[in-house]
Parts: structure tokens; sequence; C-alpha cells
């Protein structure tokens, strides 16, 4: 039997919350169901960053959670989804995702996934690195996460903000083996031996 079409999306405090926003874009194109549970910081942070409230980021998502509510469906592992993404992950998030320590509804629904074995995507956002950070994402790696931060595709050659989040919201779909047909596919220069050209299918000449 498959997995019901369903989608976690979790909201830490880091920058970034751009991504929750598209991605939660995209799961309602796609006619995917999607779980919000989004922190206090990561409300801060939408308001810093946007003019949405944080009534209208729960509004794009089919079923919204408190952060505390830790006997919601998402805390259990016999509610069955695709996995989830968190859209940004703070290195807090990170840390307690490395420990097992799930002090609210958002950690504890990324342990649910792990343990269950599901996809677990953490869309890192923190630089510069220092060690800490390095072995906390180390370990939550071990565990079964996927470390994605957001890094620009410049080859794709983007022409605005909203295309290169486009690609990182693509690329994560990807990793659900979901083709949510916001990118050009790279297929490979059209010569091997020579230097890397632009190639048509991604749109634009030549280089």
């Amino acid at each position: 039997m498959t997995a019901p079409r369903r989608m976690i999306v979790g909201v830490s405090g880091a920058t970034g919350v751009v991504y929750a926003i598209r991605l939660l874009e995209v799961l309602r194109e796609l006619g995917i169901e999607s779980h919000l549970v989004i922190s206090k910081p990561g409300e801060m942070t939408l308001a810093y960053e946007t003019d949405l409230t944080s009534r209208d980021l729960r509004a794009m998502a089919d079923v919204n959670y408190a952060i505390g509510d830790v006997g919601a469906a998402i805390s259990s592992g016999s509610f069955r989804t695709m996995g989830m993404v968190v859209a940004p992950c703070s290195m807090r998030t990170v840390g307690e995702i490395a420990a097992c320590t799930s002090s609210n509804l958002l950690t504890r629904a990324a342990d649910v996934c792990l343990k269950e074995r599901r996809r677990l995507v953490l869309m890192v956002r923190e630089t510069p690195l220092h060690t800490g950070h390095l072995k906390a994402m180390l370990a939550a790696t071990e565990a079964g996460a996927i470390m994605f931060p957001p890094v620009p595709a410049f080859y794709a050659r983007p022409q605005s903000l909203s295309d290169m989040v486009d690609h990182s919201i693509a690329r994560v779909l990807d990793l659900f083996d979901i083709d949510a047909g916001l990118i050009d596919r790279w297929s490979g220069t059209s010569s091997a031996s020579s230097c890397p050209e632009r190639v048509t299918s991604l749109g634009g000449s030549k280089a």
C-alpha cells in the first residue's frame, strides 16, 4: 500500500521563510496534502521577512498545528506521511534532531520521520559553520536526515529571486520523487570534449 500524499512542512527560526511559502504553494498545486508546524522563532522570522501574518501562512496549509501540540497526528508514526521538509531549518533545530531531543511538535515530527524511515529534508540556513554545527549535521545525517542548504544553481541562469527559490524547491521535491515542473533540467553539454556550454534545454542562448 502506498503512503498517502501527505507532507509535513516545518518552519523554524532561520532566515529563508520564502522557501516554506513556496513549498506550501507548490504542494497545493500538486494536490499533496500539507501539514504545517511553525515555531515561535519561525513566526518572528515570517514577520521580519514578509508582510504575511502567522494566520496567513497557516491558511496556506491543509492542516496546521500549534508548536506545543505534541499529541497532534504528526507526532505519531501511525499517521502515515511521505515525510517532512523543514524549511528553513535553524541550527538549533538541527541540534535537537541530531540529539533526538523532541522539545516541541516540529522536532518530534522530524524524529518520527527518522524512526519510521521516512524522508526528512532539512533546508539548513547558517553560515559560516563551526565544528559544533558540522557535528550536528553529521549526526542528523547518520540518523537518516538529508542536509539541503538552499544553494543557488547559477548554471540555470536565474533571472530573479523567485527562479532561485523555485530551483531549490524543485530539487527538494526531487528527493521525494516528485517532479514539480518548476525547472528546466540539465541534459549535458553539446560536446563532452569541449568547454561546458549552456544548452538550449535550460533556456536562453548558448554561452
